[in-house]
C-alpha cells in the first residue's frame, strides 16, 4: 500500500471522539476506493461494524436504492422520522453499543433519501462514514450534506509520483523494479493509479516482466501493454469528444505537441482545441512565444495510434508537413520534427535534413532517434561527420562492436588532425568504457598521438590517456598527465577530451586523499558544463555529479553526497543516458553500502547491472556484481552472493573498484564464519591499494580487517591514512579501529557518535555495540545499556545486516578465539574443519565452544547461531 500518509491522517482523525465522517476525494483513477476499503478494514480492526455500498447513477433514481442492503429488514419507512428511529434501535443492538463504519463508494451518486438517512445516524453517533468523492463533480444534496462540517474530516489524494509508483510495482511484483521500467510504467500511467494496475497487470499477462535475479525491468516495448479493460476505459473516454475534433486527436497521437493553430487548422473548427479542453482530453499551455497543446494523458495517444490504419497514418503526417513547412520551420527543433514525421510516412527523407535531424537528437541526449535517422541515410550519403556521429550513438545505446567497425571507417576517411582527434576520443571511450577492451584503447591513443604535430591536440589526447590511467587505479600518474588540465574551456580544442579529465581528475584527487580539492574541481567543472554551448556534440551536465557525489561521500558528507546523486541520477534516467547513469548508480550502491544500507545499495548495484546487461557494457559489470555480492553477503543471501561473485570474474576490472572486490572475496568467507581467511583477503587487497596510492580504498579495507577482530593489525596504518586524508570520514574510521584495539569503552562511545552525525550507520551500531562490550566487562551496566542503545538505533537503520560486531554485547564475555570458533560453528563447520583452519587440535576446538557454550547459556549449535545472530542469518 504507497498510501502510507493519507493512512496515517485516517488513524489520526478516525482515533477523535468528536469524528463524522471522512471524506477520501480525488480524480478518477488515483485509487479512493482501494484506499477507503483499507481505511474500513482498520476500523473494523478497531472494533466497528462495517458495511459497504457503491453509489452508482441508476441507483439513485430509488430512494435507498444504494443501502437498501445495509438496513435492517422488515423496518417500515414510509414514515420517515419513525422509519429512521428504527433502523437506529435495530442497528445499535441489544445492548445499545454496537458502533457502525459505513463505506459509501462515488457519494457523489448517492440519493438525497440515503444521504438524509446517513446524516442523522452520524448525528447520533452510531455510524461513521467513510466517502469516496470524485472531484469535479456537482455538489449535490448528498455531497452537500455528508462531506462538510466541523466533524468531517477530508484526505485529497492525488495521481502517484515516481517514487509511489516504484512502491507500488514492488508490491505487485514481490522484489524491486529498475528505475526505467518505473519510470516507463508511470509516464505511461500518468501516475493515475488504476491505469497502473490495468498496465501491469497487461504486462504480466503477456509476460513482459523480466527478472535478472536481483531485480524486475519491463522488456523493451514500443507501446505500453495494458488490459482490454483499460483499452476500454480509454476508448470510452475518448468518446467524449465531439466527432469532428477526432482529427485533431489523431494528430496530436503522432505528432504532440503542436501549435495550436496547426490543431485548429486539421480538425477546421476554431472551437475544436477549446471543446477537447473542456472535456479534459487535451491540455493548452504555453512555450516560449508558441501556445502548444498536448493529449492530457499518455495512454490516449496509445489507443488513437493503434486505431489507426497505415494509409490514415500515412496521410494524417504529410499534411502536417506540409503545414509545419507552410509556417517556415522557423525554430532548430522543426527540422527534427519534420524529418521524423517524413521518415515515419514515408520510410525516407532528404539526407541533408537527416542529417541535421540527427545533430539535433543527439544534442537533445535522444539516442535512440538519433540512431534511426542516422541509419536512415543510404551508403553513399555518409561523411566522415555523419560517421564520427552514427560511432557515438552507436556507443551511447550500447552496441561497442558496431561503434568501433563504423569508427575504424570514419577513421579511414578523416582528413586533418582535428577529425582523427574526434574520432579517436570517440573509439577510445567505446573501447575503454563499454567495451572493457583496456590495452587496445591505451594503444590507439599511443598510435594517434605519434600522427599528432599540433601540440593542442596532442595535449586532448594527453588528457584522455590520464583519465585511463586513473580508471584503472594509478591516480599519480593520471594526475600528473592532467596537471595543467583546468575548468578553463575557453583553451581546449576539444570539448569530449576535457570532460574525460574532467570527469577523472577529482577522481584521481579524492583517491590520493585530496578530497576537498576533489570537490572543488568537480563542483566547478559542473558548472563549467552547464555553461557549454550546445554546438559541441556533449554529454548531458549530470555526468561531472559522478564525481561531486563520490568526493563528497569519501569526505564524509554522506547526506549531501546522496541528494547529489540522486539527483543527477534521475537527471540522467529521464533524459534515457545510459552510461553515465550506470555509473551514478554504481557510485550510489559504494554510499549506501558506506552508509551500512545494504538492501538499498544492493537495488543500486542491481540497477547498474541491468542497465549494462541491456547496453552490453562489460566494463560497468565487475563493480556492479561485486558490489551485489557484498550487499547478498552482508544481508546473508549467500547463494546471491556466489552467484554475483562469479558472474563479476567473466568481466573486466578496473583499479578503482579494488575495495568492492576485495570486499565481495572477504564478505563471502565472513559469511561463513571464516573471519580468519576474510581478513587475509582484505589485508592482501589493501597491500595493492597502497602500493597504487588508493588511500580510500586502502581505508576501507583495513577499517573491515578491524571490524573482523584485526584492530590491532591495522589501527597504526589507519592513523597514518587519516593524516594523509581530508575529511571527518578519514579521521573516524582510523578512532574506530584505535578504539577497537584498545578496547577503551569511552573512546567507542566517541567515535560511535562521530560516525553517525557522518551517517555511517552501520560502523556506529557496531563502535556502539563494541563499546557496550567494553563498559560491560568494565562493570559499568548503566553506560553499557546507554551505548546499547545506541547500537539499537543505528542498527534499526542498516536494514537487516548482522556483522560480528553487532553480537558484541551478546558476546562480551567471550575471547577472540572463543568467539571466531563460535561464529564458525554457528554455521554449521564441524570441528575438525575448524581444528585445522587454526592449526588446533580437535579437543581444543571443542574445549573452546563448551567455554562459549557456557559463557553464553547455550547448549547446542543451532542455539548458538540463534543467539550470536552471524553474518550469515539474515
Amino acid at each position: 500500500m504507497e498510501r502510507n500518509p493519507e493512512l496515517e491522517a485516517f488513524e489520526v482523525a478516525w482515533g477523535r471522539r468528536s469524528c463524522q465522517a471522512i471524506v477520501i476525494a480525488g480524480p478518477a483513477g488515483v485509487g479512493k476506493s482501494r484506499l477507503a476499503e483499507e481505511c474500513l478494514a482498520r476500523a473494523v480492526r478497531g472494533g466497528f461494524k462495517g458495511r459497504r455500498a457503491t453509489a452508482t447513477a441508476a441507483a439513485a433514481t430509488v430512494p435507498l436504492g444504494a443501502i437498501a442492503h445495509i438496513l435492517p429488514p422488515g423496518v417500515d419507512l414510509s414514515e420517515p422520522v419513525k422509519g429512521f428511529a428504527e433502523v437506529a434501535r435495530v442497528l445499535s443492538g441489544p445492548q445499545r453499543d454496537r458502533k457502525w463504519a459505513i463505506l459509501i463508494d462515488d457519494v457523489h451518486l448517492l440519493d438525497a433519501t440515503s444521504a438524509v438517512l446517513l446524516r442523522q445516524l452520524m448525528i447520533t453517533r452510531l455510524v461513521r462514514l467513510i466517502a469516496t468523492l470524485r472531484t469535479g463533480e456537482p455538489a449535490t444534496e448528498a455531497v452537500q450534506a455528508l462531506c462538510y462540517g466541523d466533524e468531517i474530516s477530508r484526505i485529497d489524494l492525488d495521481v502517484f509520483d515516481l517514487n509511489q509508483t516504484m512502491g507500488m510495482l514492488q508490491a505487485i511484483l514481490g522484489g524491486p523494479v529498475t528505475r526505467r521500467t518505473a519510470h516507463q510504467l508511470f509516464t505511461a500511467s500518468g501516475g493515475n493509479a488504476l491505469y497502473l494496475r490495468e498496465l501491469v497487470q497487461g504486462a504480466s499477462a503477456k509476460g513482459s516482466f523480466a527478472f535478472d535475479g536481483e531485480i524486475w525491468q519491463l522488456v523493451d516495448s514500443q507501446e505500453a501493454v495494458g488490459t482490454p479493460r483499460l483499452s476500454e476505459l480509454v476508448k470510452e473516454r475518448l468518446g467524449t469528444a465531439d466527432p469532428r475534433a477526432r482529427l485533431g486527436l489523431e494528430l496530436l497521437a503522432l505528432c504532440e505537441p503542436l501549435p495550436l493553430a496547426d490543431i485548429q487548422a486539421a480538425a477546421d473548427d476554431p472551437h475544436a482545441v477549446a471543446d477537447l479542453e473542456a472535456v479534459g482530453l487535451v491540455s493548452v499551455h504555453r512555450a516560449h512565444r508558441r501556445t502548444n497543446v498536448t493529449l492530457a494523458h499518455p495512454l490516449y495517444g496509445e489507443v488513437l495510434r493503434s486505431q489507426l490504419r497505415p494509409v490514415r497514418r500515412r496521410e494524417i503526417l504529410l499534411r502536417q508537413i506540409d503545414r509545419a513547412k507552410e509556417h517556415g520551420s522557423r525554430r532548430r527543433e522543426d527540422v527534427l520534427r519534420i524529418a521524423a514525421w517524413q521518415l515515419a510516412a514515408t520510410g525516407t527523407a532528404d539526407s541533408s535534413m537527416l542529417s541535421q535531424a540527427a545533430t539535433l537528437a543527439r544534442y537533445a541526449h535522444d539516442y535512440p532517434q538519433a540512431l534511426a535517422l542516422l541509419e536512415a541515410l543510404r551508403p553513399e550519403e555518409y561523411n566522415t561527420a555523419t560517421r564520427l556521429m552514427l560511432g557515438e550513438v552507436l556507443f551511447e545505446v550500447g552496441r561497442p562492436e558496431h561503434a568501433e567497425k563504423i569508427l575504424q571507417d570514419a577513421e579511414r576517411h578523416a582528413a586533418g588532425e582535428s577529425e582523427l582527434l574526434a574520432i579517436t576520443l570517440t573509439r577510445t571511450f567505446n573501447l575503454f568504457w563499454a567495451a572493457g577492451r583496456t590495452a587496445e584503447a591505451f594503444a590507439l591513443n599511443d598510435a594517434a598521438r605519434l600522427r599528432m604535430r599540433d601540440e593542442s591536440e596532442i595535449r586532448m589526447l594527453r588528457y584522455n590517456e590520464g583519465s585511463m590511467w586513473i580508471a584503472t587505479g594509478h591516480p599519480d600518474h593520471g594526475l600528473e598527465l592532467l596537471e595543467d588540465l583546468t575548468n578553463d574551456l575557453s583553451v581546449v580544442s576539444n570539448p569530449a577530451a576535457w570532460l574525460a579529465g574532467a570527469m577523472m581528475k577529482p577522481v584521481g584527487l579524492y583517491m590520493t586523499g585530496r578530497i576537498s580539492d576533489a570537490v572543488t574541481f568537480a563542483e566547478d567543472a559542473h558548472k563549467a558544463h552547464l555553461d557549454v554551448e550546445d554546438s559541441a556534440l556533449y554529454p548531458h551536465p549530470a555526468v561531472q555529479l559522478i564525481s561531486v557525489s563520490a568526493a563528497l561521500r569519501d569526505f564524509g558528507r554522506l547526506a549531501e553526497a546522496r541528494d547529489v546523486g540522486e539527483s543527477g541520477f534521475a537527471d540522467l534516467a529521464s533524459a534515457s543516458i545510459p552510461l553515465p547513469s550506470m555509473w551514478m548508480a554504481v557510485n550510489l550502491g559504494e554510499l549506501e553500502l558506506l552508509a551500512g544500507h545494504p538492501a538499498t545499495a544492493r537495488r543500486w548495484f542491481a540497477e547498474a547491472a541491468n542497465r549494462a546487461r541491456r547496453h552490453h557494457n562489460a566494463r560497468t559489470l565487475n563493480p556492479a556484481l561485486n558490489g551485489i555480492a557484498v550487499c547478498a553477503a552482508q544481508l546473508g543471501d549467500l547463494e546471491a552472493a556466489k552467484r554475483a561473485l562469479s558472474e563479476a570474474r567473466n568481466y573486466p576490472p578496473l583499479g578503482i573498484f579494488i575495495a568492492l572486490e576485495c570486499q565481495a572475496l572477504a564478505c563471502l568467507a565472513a559469511a561463513t564464519g571464516d573471519l580468519r581467511r576474510a581478513r587475509r583477503l582484505l589485508v592482501d587487497g589493501a597491500t595493492v591499494a597502497r602500493t597504487a596510492r588508493l588511500i580510500p580504498p586502502e581505508m576501507t579495507l583495513l577499517v573491515d580487517v578491524a571490524r573482523l577482530g584485526g584492530a590491532n593489525q591495522v589501527a597504526p596504518r589507519l592513523a597514518e591514512l587519516a593524516q594523509d586524508c581530508d575529511g571527518p570520514f578519514a579521521v573516524a574510521r582510523a578512532h574506530l579501529a584505535a578504539g577497537l584495539a584498545a578496547d577503551s569503552p569511552g573512546q567507542l562511545s566517541n567515535v560511535a557518535g562521530e560516525l553517525e552525525s557522518i551517517g555511517a550507520d552501520l560502523l556506529a551500531a557496531e563502535a556502539a555495540s563494541a563499546a557496550a562490550g567494553a563498559y560491560e566487562r568494565a562493570g559499568q551496566v548503566r553506560k553499557a545499556s546507554a551505548a546499547a542503545r545506541l547500537a539499537n538505533t543505528c542498527a534499526g537503520r542498516c536494514e537487516g545486516v548482522r556483522t560480528p560486531l553487532l553480537t558484541a554485547a551478546l558476546s562480551a564475555s567471550l575471547t577472540a578465539r572463543e568467539r571466531e570458533v563460535a561464529l564458525l560453528a554457528a554455521q554449521g563447520t564441524p570441528s575438525k574443519e575448524i581444528a585445522a583452519s587454526f592449526h588446533l587440535s580437535v579437543r581444543t576446538v571443542d574445549n573452546h565452544l563448551q567455554h562459549a557454550y557456557t559463557k553464553l547459556g547455550v547448549t547446542t549449535r543451532r542455539e548458538l547461531a540463534a543467539t550470536l545472530g552471524t553474518l550469515g542469518t539474515p
